[in-house]
């Protein structure tokens, strides 16, 4: 599940290293490589490191991560049991916290439990002895800023076990040139600030200089010091927590000395407690667990600060399992990204999506051998150093001394959507009607019969987390996106839980506009089960439950000054929603939109007006297509945007002036310029996914300008593509929303070459295929007048409407539409020449006479001379038809209708 990537290992890049470097110096004796240990890893990634001379000595190093390089810091002259150390970031003093030995070895003078140093390195100077006492102690020099010259001032925190913080502020001076010293070493302990106290637990993060630790005085409370490079620091959070206060018999520290956990014994460990961030993301999680007891259930937390809200979960192990090694388990908690993975080796693996908590259908949960995350069995040996700024979370394996990158593996994320694939799928019949009738909406429906859905042994909830991860996390890669929509062509059947074509046009989407603005996750659908039904099997995982809370409200205590970036972020993340957990139907729904736009053409059809609604929407539509244009200049390979599509376009428009007034109403915050260029491009990003995925497809299956020949019949690949558009067609109808003009012309051309003249008409009953003036005058000129295509084209104009019908009769030459447009022209030339002369017809039929519409050729000759002479040239409206013409018409209708005419 997870691409591990080894950026460290102790064995390679320091014992090796400094073996040889010693060797080749003549200095073998004093290198024992005995007991080597990583000590910390600093805000600038360099590691600190000690070993046993062969000399009976310790020493300490660092690597350099940048160069490579390993670098002696300091040498003590006897062994000694180094359990905390920090390097400054001018390298010129180093904090030592050492813990007394009982095993035989010289005791520490005074005698002490633990006893922490400050010594000067550059070069080696004075030592000063900080504290003395009976419990642990964890320094950490503070790097609050990188970028920084150096300068005479280091500030050192101690964390003690006893439950409390100090801050040393060291000031030194430069002597001869090149020696630094420190100023007043004596009065160190006087300027010592207090941080922290009374606490049971504590984490430090080195990458964002953050300070969190858990006090119990009236209830569980956990604060948050931030220091600034300023060197001051501030109380930013306090934030209650649902915490025994029993949680922990002793002081935990976290991310300082990495044996935070193995020092202790299991009957200790009563609860794990972890904090992530996440700058990019503005988001805070507080992640704590149980751990497992008589009833086989674990039970972990996780505080989602900036969604308001905890979800705590049980999950049931195998009692199978021997209960002496399932006791006291603990899960591992790994930030990668916006996820947090919920560990524990053997048994599962949670992939928490921190932004799409609502729903258990968009975290990824795994058991057995599919957990696997290929770390080592105990997870006490692993310690997370993430890096805020970054997706991929950084890892420590104590046991191995090696550091690893960790990210999720987009390898393994498509075999979970591609795994349990049968290879021989039915292919759907082009003879069977999709099951569209009366009671079954297009939209709800699906283009396929029945019997053709699907089942696979991957639930569909794993199908659609690691979808939704590809997409959104993984989101800005085309080669996996490629991957996805071949996989969309290989699985044409629709699962029976949700939709892949949608799930894909609404996380991509949500993707794009994620980047560009926070909140949009409350505000825009990313994900369309969220629009129907949720079937069970997207909300329940079996042996998991899972009970959602709100959580209090965390109080921001920084200053107006001081409260910024990330901490102003969260603080208005946190606010702004409350307001959006209140508002009823707060996601955008292109359902609810055309709704209204039906209403709004009814009243506009009825006034015979286009109202400045109408010119707006028009306007929409001419920004979002000049944007399409302008991203496809090289992309001509599908013959969309070609055409004019009324329709489609009066939906584009709509789209995008309904999806600006939702978001000015609900994130005003974000200002109207941003908010039109947001829309904007979303909508055009809709037209350009749709665009992306039949440009995929024609790759895929090699289709060229043959497709849009008519009189061809098309091939399996051909059948292919448009099974694969008719899914688009269904997907896009489910959400409501808008397609790129043309593209009801290209589905109707290969429904035309794919599909039986019979099953063809009976999708554009069942409204599958629309029938586009396009199409429509392709299909009259290129087909010729065979019968079957003669039977073709008399069936499609008896579907279109009045209007349409007499632009198209104009097109094909064949006695029939000849025969409409002489009785269209007679009748309106009729019935103008009866409103100013009276009645045409004053006397009544005689029995068995003909009807109006085919005229005896003697009575309407005798009209025609009537009206000949009072106009020089009666035919100028209809520039197409002369007399002679009509008269040719009525006489070959006239014996047709008297059975004279074998025609």
């Amino acid at each position: 599940m997870l691409k591990l990537k080894s950026k460290f290992d102790l064995q390679r890049d320091v014992v090796s290293d400094v073996s040889r470097t010693e060797t080749s110096a003549g200095k073998a004796d004093y290198w024992a490589g005995e007991d080597t240990c990583i000590l910390n890893i600093e805000r600038d990634g360099g590691v600190i490191y000690s070993w046993r001379g062969g000399t009976g000595t310790t020493r300490i190093g660092k690597y350099d991560p940048n160069t490579k390089q390993n670098k002696l810091l300091y040498t003590f002259d006897k062994q000694v049991c180094v359990s905390s150390c920090s390097l400054n970031k001018e390298e010129t003093l180093l904090a030592v916290s050492l813990t007394q030995r009982t095993r035989g070895e010289e005791h520490l003078k005074p005698t002490s439990k633990c006893l922490t140093l400050l010594i000067e390195i550059h070069p080696i100077n004075n030592t000063k002895v900080l504290k003395a006492v009976d419990c642990r102690v964890r320094v950490q020099f503070l790097h609050p800023d990188l970028d920084r010259s150096s300068v005479l001032e280091s500030h050192l925190l101690l964390l003690a076990e006893d439950g409390y913080v100090d801050q040393y502020h060291v000031f030194l001076s430069r002597q001869e040139g090149y020696r630094v010293v420190m100023v007043n070493p004596e009065r160190l302990s006087k300027l010592a600030e207090r941080v922290a106290e009374d606490f049971s637990w504590v984490q430090w993060d080195a990458h964002t200089q953050r300070l969190y630790y858990l006090t119990h005085k009236d209830k569980p409370l956990l604060r948050c010091v931030q220091f600034f490079p300023s060197h001051n620091c501030e109380t930013v959070l306090e934030l209650p927590l649902e915490i025994p206060s029993n949680s922990f018999k002793a002081v935990r520290f976290v991310n300082l000395g990495f044996d935070h956990y193995n020092e202790e014994t299991p009957e200790q460990e009563l609860v794990r407690m972890e904090v992530f961030t996440n700058t990019i993301e503005r988001s805070m999680c507080v992640c704590y667990s149980r751990p497992l007891r008589d009833n086989q259930d674990l039970t972990y937390t996780v505080v989602f600060v900036h969604k308001g809200c905890s979800k705590t979960f049980g999950v049931s192990l195998d009692s199978e399992r021997s209960p002496q090694t399932s006791r006291h388990l603990h899960p591992l908690f790994i930030p990668v990204g916006y996820y947090i993975l919920v560990y524990l080796s053997g048994y599962f693996l949670h992939c928490i999506n921190t932004r799409q908590q609502e729903m258990l259908c968009h975290s990824l949960f795994l058991f057995g051998q599919d957990a696997d995350l290929g770390l080592p069995d105990h997870s006490a040996s692993i310690t997370v150093l993430g890096a805020d700024e970054e997706s991929a979370c950084a890892l420590l394996d104590t046991g191995s001394g090696r550091i690893y990158s960790a990210d999720l593996s987009a390898t393994y994320l498509m075999q979970i959507l591609c795994s349990d694939t049968p290879t021989d799928r039915p292919r759907p019949n082009p003879h069977l009607l999709p099951p569209f009738g009366p009671s079954n909406n297009i939209q709800t429906g699906c283009i396929l019969h029945p019997t053709h859905r699907r089942s696979s042994g991957r639930s569909d909830l794993q199908r659609l987390a690691a979808l939704h991860c590809l997409l959104v996390y993984m989101g800005n890669d085309p080669d996996l996106e490629l991957q996805i929509i071949d996989w969309f062509c290989d699985n044409m059947m629709a699962f029976e839980t949700f939709d892949q074509i949608q799930e894909f046009i609404l996380a991509s989407l949500y993707n794009i506009s994620y980047e560009k603005s926070l909140c949009l996750d409350k505000v825009l659908p990313y994900s369309s089960v969220f629009d129907k039904k949720v079937p069970v099997g997207l909300l329940e995982v079996p042996g998991v439950s899972c009970i959602t809370e709100l959580h209090t409200d965390p109080v921001f205590r920084g200053k107006a000054k001081s409260l910024q970036g990330f901490w102003s972020e969260l603080q208005w993340i946190t606010e702004r929603i409350k307001y959006l957990e209140a508002v009823p139907n707060l996601r955008y729904r292109a359902s609810h939109a055309q709704v209204d736009w039906g209403i709004r053409m009814c009243v506009c059809r009825s006034e015979r007006r286009l109202s400045s609604h109408l010119k707006r929407m028009e306007e929409n539509t001419k920004k979002v297509l000049s944007m399409v244009d302008t991203w496809s200049l090289d992309k001509k390979l599908v013959p969309l945007f070609n055409e004019e599509d009324s329709q489609q376009m009066a939906l584009i428009g709509l789209m995008v002036d309904k999806l600006r007034e939702h978001l000015n109403r609900h994130l005003p915050r974000l200002g109207k310029k941003k908010i039109e260029s947001l829309v904007v491009n979303y909508v055009a990003k809709l037209l350009e996914l749709i665009r992306h995925m039949l440009e995929s497809v024609w790759l895929k299956y090699k289709l060229g300008p043959r497709v849009l020949c008519l009189t061809q019949q098309g091939s399996s690949a051909e059948w292919a593509v448009f099974h694969f558009m008719c899914r688009i067609l269904e997907a896009t109808r489910g959400l409501c929303l808008p397609l790129p003009p043309g593209y009801h012309t290209l589905l109707a051309v290969l429904g035309v070459r794919c599909l039986p003249h019979q099953t063809f008409l009976q999708y554009i009953d069942h409204g599958l295929l629309q029938l586009t003036e396009t199409f429509i005058t392709r299909l009259m000129t290129d087909l010729d007048n065979s019968v079957a295509n003669e039977k073709l084209k008399f069936s499609i104009l008896k579907r279109l409407s009045k209007p349409m019908g007499q632009r198209i009769y104009q097109l094909w030459d064949h006695p029939v539409t000849s025969a409409s447009i002489s009785r269209d022209y007679v009748r309106t030339l009729l019935e103008k020449h009866s409103r100013n002369k009276g009645s045409a017809f004053t006397g009544r039929d005689k029995p068995g006479s003909f009807r109006s519409e085919f005229l005896p050729l003697t009575y309407l000759a005798k009209i025609l001379s009537n009206v000949e002479e009072q106009a020089l040239n009666p035919f100028e409206e209809q520039e197409n038809v002369d007399a002679k013409f009509v008269e040719e018409t009525a006489l070959k209708q006239t014996l047709i209708l008297l059975g004279c005419d074998n025609k």
